[in-house]
């Protein structure tokens, strides 16, 4: 697999592998995410391909905190492979070249298969609780 940033013309294989992962939510506009990550230098999107085929995702970028990663999807056919812990790998590469020193991501609690996932290359629970405010039109 080889892995650089997503490309304008990849935005629909991207949202339709993120789509049938299941990461996607009606209030959040995935093409929005993927241009917006992509046209600023604190983050990207990259993909990870098999003959020219996006088949793997990973969305990451820093807010001059820490750094945070979304989107990690690999396509059923190549999941056990370990093409999402190269995609995670090349995430933490981009982080540390970006001088980020901490990773952080989110697992929503009913998903015990990523968590143990996360857990099998390094990761552990960090006991904080997230919080929300919608805000503007999204809040009605």
């Amino acid at each position: 697999m080889e892995i650089s940033a997503l490309t304008l013309s990849e935005i629909d294989s991207a949202t339709a592998l993120w789509t049938s992962a299941g990461l996607t939510r009606p209030w959040n506009d995935p093409q929005a995410d993927i241009k917006f990550a992509l046209a600023t230098p604190s983050s990207t999107v990259l993909a990870g391909r098999l003959d020219g085929a996006v088949i793997a995702t990973v969305m990451v970028g820093f807010d001059g905190h820490r750094g945070w990663v979304y989107y990690l999807a690999v396509e059923d056919a190549h999941r056990g492979r370990g093409f999402g812990a190269a995609m995670m790998q090349a995430a933490e590469n981009w982080l540390v070249k970006h001088g980020v020193p901490k990773l952080l991501l989110m697992i929503r609690p009913e998903n015990d298969t990523v968590l143990k996932f996360y857990e099998a290359i390094g990761y552990s629970l960090n006991e904080v609780i997230v919080m929300q405010k919608k805000l503007g039109d999204s809040a009605n």
